[in-house]
């Protein structure tokens, strides 16, 4: 296993995790994503690991409905990541993107894995379940979130910066630089 591969492997774990702690009746509260709610999240991030695949000629292929289980549906998804990740070749391959040539496992560890601790503290606090943050987690992510520039503000991704609260701890000053309130 790679470094890559294996911080994935971390990051899909803590995200399945707080996939099963959602309770029946939290599945449609509102997230902090606007307009998304906790099953939105889920979507979301199996849909992208979906988008991430076709980009080097591969798919999820069947795999259950998020709509009808969640649960499975990030489970499934993550296993044929995972998979690829761990197949050095499959790893490697490479495509064009926005950001120039990537290879696979770099697109999974500059996207999925921000997304996946970002993402996973959105379901958290839709779903009322542990928000903290692995503080490594946090400085990766505070570190990787300037290289984004105005993508990072773009529809649908994140709002506008937040001045966090004097004092603010690490994940607080994280989240609040990507647009989302974590304090009272």
């Amino acid at each position: 296993m790679s470094e890559i591969s294996e911080r994935y492997e971390r990051l899909s774990g803590a995200f399945a995790e707080k996939v099963a702690g959602v309770s029946g009746d939290r599945w449609e509260r509102p997230s902090p994503c606007e307009g998304w709610t906790a099953r939105d999240v889920v979507d979301h991030v199996v849909q992208t690991h979906g988008m991430f695949l076709r980009l080097v000629g591969r798919e999820l292929g069947s795999i259950p409905s998020v709509d009808d289980d969640p649960v499975a549906a990030f489970d499934a998804a993550r296993k044929v990541v995972q998979t690829d990740l761990d197949d050095p070749a499959r790893a490697a391959e490479t495509f064009e993107g926005q950001m120039g040539t990537m290879s696979f496992e770099d697109a999974i560890d500059r996207f999925i894995s921000f997304d996946l601790v970002v993402h996973g503290w959105d379901l958290a606090r839709a779903a009322g379940l542990d928000e903290h943050i692995d503080p490594d987690d946090v400085q990766r992510v505070l570190a990787a979130a300037p290289a984004f520039g105005d993508a990072l503000r773009g529809p649908g991704v994140c709002g506008p910066e937040l001045t966090p609260p004097a004092g603010a701890d690490d994940q607080t000053r994280m989240l609040a630089f990507l647009g989302r309130r974590s304090w009272a």
